[in-house]
């Protein structure tokens, strides 16, 4: 072999020595290989069991990109400025998602059930204590009171509300609070039959209630001004959440803007979920997601969703002694309180009837659960408001 055959042969070989350097192959990790299985695991949950589809899809593919191992300094990473990744998710790390999510909500949420029974409301607000006991279990666990706020948050099973909220209190827990709310989400008809089970008893889970009344337009017009009002000087904290969720609202009710509810309810929303699960899945970089942390917050966040569940139970049970014979709730909507709507709603119903066929709950479980998605905002805003 000639010396210029050889130098050539060098030449091939150190150029692909560069070329496999460059794949994932010579950048995986143990890490990013069980991140990967995770994201396969929520695609296939999504698909197989239906568990929140529009949500564990997007997120679970995201954590697929965010964990093929790459050479630093390409540019494509979600953490490296400039990169497309990067770029949408500032969406997330800045807060724009969350409110355009919520405008959203609000455009295709009926508050008929909430405003024909006002005193449903207190079983949302009851729910919420799962954010404020998650709250203090986080701060036993040694996690700094803005660290804290951000895990506790997922007690509310509101993805948006937990990003908006991390984001501004601890960043970078994000792709676990997140990841963390999402799960818990899609796990509600998993989790929440158990504890509507062990907290009732036979003769409480047969209790049915009266039908809700017939509200007018003028309420339906009413009650998102009414809301913003009230709710945002209170807290004016929440003020990009419940802004967003009452004129969402106004847009449906007020029956001349159609258009603008329709979009805002259907492809805007779509498109802000698409992005937002993309993104949230791609923040799970095995280098900078896998800790002792995210372990943490999954297992804080499963009891402030417990705590959440169970808190809105027992408040129907402790409210049914303060009312008469016939009027009494039934402690199985309690669940409904968190602010995974309609999922929780759903459940109620399906628990409901096992016991009882022909008693339909769903329409005043809707009730307590869009009082959560005010609620929810509304411990965030308290959150942020001595926190941030």
């Amino acid at each position: 072999m000639t010396l210029q055959a050889t130098g050539f042969f060098d030449f091939i070989k150190s150029q692909l020595g560069q070329f496999f350097e460059y794949t994932a192959f010579a950048n995986f990790t143990v890490g990013h290989l069980v991140m990967i299985v995770i994201g396969l695991i929520f695609i296939t949950l999504a698909i197989t069991k239906e568990f929140e589809p529009m949500l564990l899809i997007p997120i679970g593919f995201g954590i697929i990109i965010g964990n093929i191992a790459f050479f630093p300094g390409l540019k494509i990473g979600i953490y490296e400025p400039g990169s497309v990744l990067n770029i949408l998710y500032h969406g997330v790390s800045n807060g724009w998602y969350p409110p355009l999510i919520f405008l959203g909500i609000g455009a295709m949420t009926d508050f008929s059930a909430l405003i024909s029974n006002p005193k449903l409301m207190l079983i949302g607000a009851s729910a919420q204590l799962g954010i404020f006991g998650a709250y203090t279990l986080s701060l036993l666990f040694g996690f700094t009171p803005a660290e804290a706020g951000a895990i506790g948050i997922i007690g509310g099973a509101d993805g948006p509300t937990a990003i908006f909220t991390a984001g501004k209190l601890a960043p970078d827990l994000m792709g676990a609070v997140a990841v963390s709310a999402y799960s818990y989400m899609a796990l509600v008809p998993v989790i929440q039959p158990p504890i509507m089970r062990f907290f009732t008893t036979s003769k409480e889970r047969l209790i049915r209630m009266k039908p809700p009344r017939q509200v007018s337009k003028l309420e339906k017009i009413i009650f998102p001004l009414t809301g913003i009002v009230l709710t945002c000087c209170i807290v004016p904290s929440g003020l990009p959440l419940l802004g967003m969720l009452f004129f969402g609202n106004l847009l449906k009710e007020s029956g001349v803007t159609k258009r603008l509810a329709n979009t805002a309810a259907g492809p805007m929303i779509d498109i802000v979920t698409i992005l937002i699960g993309l993104t949230v899945g791609a923040s799970t970089e095995a280098t900078t997601f896998l800790s002792t942390k995210s372990v943490f917050i999954f297992l804080l966040g499963a009891g402030s969703f417990i705590i959440a569940t169970t808190g809105g139970v027992l408040f129907v049970k402790f409210f049914n002694l303060f009312l008469k014979e016939g009027n009494k709730i039934n402690p199985l909507i309690g669940n409904a309180g968190v602010s995974a709507v309609p999922d929780s709603a759903r459940v109620s119903q399906v628990v409901g009837q096992e016991y009882d066929k022909n008693n339909h709950l769903l329409m005043h479980a809707m009730a307590p659960n869009v009082a959560g998605v005010i609620g929810s905002a509304v411990a965030a805003g308290i959150l942020l408001s001595f926190l941030y």
